[in-house]
């Protein structure tokens, strides 16, 4: 049985990945700070209190990833740290960037050099494919550039990795796997994230709201898939810094997501235009070569049967 501390680990991936973990058995603590925003404190709750109900051994912490003296005593013992705890989100990062540097680029410092001063040699955390930017070839390959970041975001995800990386030189023995997660989707997903924004809109009847022309692509990324990838990542990554990206490999327009989701939820959509948002890449597309060669995976749910899981999600959860 394998002890293991994830942070952020009531959020939408942290919920997921937690019961995963605890289903095939691990011992797992939780460290959350139950902040508001971008992803809801009161879902928060309602992750924590569902995992608690089927799970009654979980230990959830309250605390912020940037209190060392909070997290320091929950890493003893550890063999894994999953690091998930984030300030997630494109746009709201312009009104705070301060606040997204501290807490993305100081908390993964902070849980890096506390799982390395317990003697934790495995560390996986998140980072984004937000760090591409405009600038990078698609489909974007985890050796490509990556330096013109679009959003403050963009910029706390790439410096995370930047600062992991220069620490793991000091700990060579240590596996630090970066994983660029592309437009993570599924039950629980952050209200305010396109596919279950559009699908309560959907189902309510009422218009939804379209950026740009509907040319936008990205490369949506079932949370299941996620979930394996962290896994994945967990156990058979080599020791040293690595990124890998997990994504869908087959990015789809907003015209086609749309047109998806109407299907699933056997209801036409009615669709309003708005321009493109400040921050907004033109099209995410994952190469994930590395991914499958290393790690042994590659992603399984198609957008079609991932969106049909947020449809019923999203009508039994009004």
């Amino acid at each position: 049985m394998a002890r293991v501390v994830v942070t952020g680990g009531v959020g939408f991936i942290g919920y997921h990945l937690t019961r995963a973990l605890l289903a095939r058995g691990d011992d797992v603590v939780v460290v959350d700070d139950f902040s508001d925003a971008p992803y809801p404190a009161a879902r928060k709750r309602r992750n924590e209190a569902d995992l608690v109900r089927e799970f009654p051994s979980l230990r959830v912490v309250h605390g912020c990833v940037t209190d060392r003296a909070a997290l320091e005593p929950l890493c003893a013992g550890a063999t894994l740290v999953v690091h998930l705890a984030a300030l997630a989100g494109v746009r709201p990062s312009f009104a705070a960037p301060a606040r997204y540097a501290r807490v993305n680029v100081e908390g993964t410092a902070t849980a890096f050099e506390l799982a390395r001063e317990a003697g934790c040699t495995r560390f996986v955390f998140a980072s984004s494919s937000s760090v591409y930017g405009n600038s990078t070839p698609l489909p974007a390959h985890e050796d490509a550039p990556a330096v013109q970041p679009e959003s403050p975001y963009a910029a706390s995800k790439r410096g995370s990795e930047l600062i992991a990386s220069s620490l793991c030189r000091r700990a060579p023995e240590t596996t630090c796997a970066a994983l660029r997660f592309f437009t993570v989707y599924g039950p629980r997903q952050r209200p305010e994230m396109a596919i279950t924004r559009f699908a309560r809109a959907i189902l309510a009847g009422r218009p939804i709201t379209v950026f740009g022309d509907g040319s936008m692509r990205r490369d949506f990324t079932h949370v299941d898939d996620i979930v394996r990838g962290v896994l994945a990542a967990a156990e058979r990554a080599p020791a040293g810094f690595r990124p890998y990206n997990l994504g869908s490999g087959s990015p789809v327009d907003l015209h086609t997501l749309v047109k998806m989701l109407g299907e699933a939820a056997g209801i036409a959509p009615v669709v309003e235009r708005a321009p493109q948002p400040v921050g907004d890449v033109d099209a995410t597309f994952a190469d994930v070569a590395r991914a499958r060669a290393e790690l042994g995976w590659e992603p399984r749910v198609t957008l079609r049967e991932g969106l049909e899981t947020v449809v019923r999600w999203v009508r039994d959860n009004p």
